[in-house]
């Protein structure tokens, strides 16, 4: 996905930048701010629609960002997971089939 139309940023602490290391995704997180590092995860039009209507809770920075905000903890960390099994940041569409399947 070359120019995503949103992204989710996942949150990396140490433990978590330990798993990306000897990783093509290392090199994709960044600090934003006093040492604080996250990764951008690349979601297109249709899948944000699916992420929001499958999280409720989720609101989507049309204006600024382009972000998806407020997605539960463990969504986030399912993202993560599947960022560090892959060694990609293109792991939405997984990502939506595991949500998508659970009650």
């Amino acid at each position: 996905m070359a120019d995503p139309a949103y992204r989710i940023n996942v949150w990396i602490n140490e433990e978590r930048f330990a798993r990306l290391q000897n990783s093509p995704v290392a090199d994709m997180v960044r600090e934003v701010f006093a040492g604080l590092k996250v990764i951008e995860v690349p979601v297109s039009e249709e899948q944000k629609d699916r992420i929001l209507k499958r999280f409720p809770s989720a609101k989507c920075d049309t204006a600024t960002t382009r972000t998806i905000e407020l997605l539960p903890r463990a969504a986030k960390d399912l993202l993560f997971n599947l960022v560090a099994e892959n060694r990609s940041v293109e792991v939405v569409d997984r990502f939506l089939e595991t949500v998508e399947a659970q009650p």
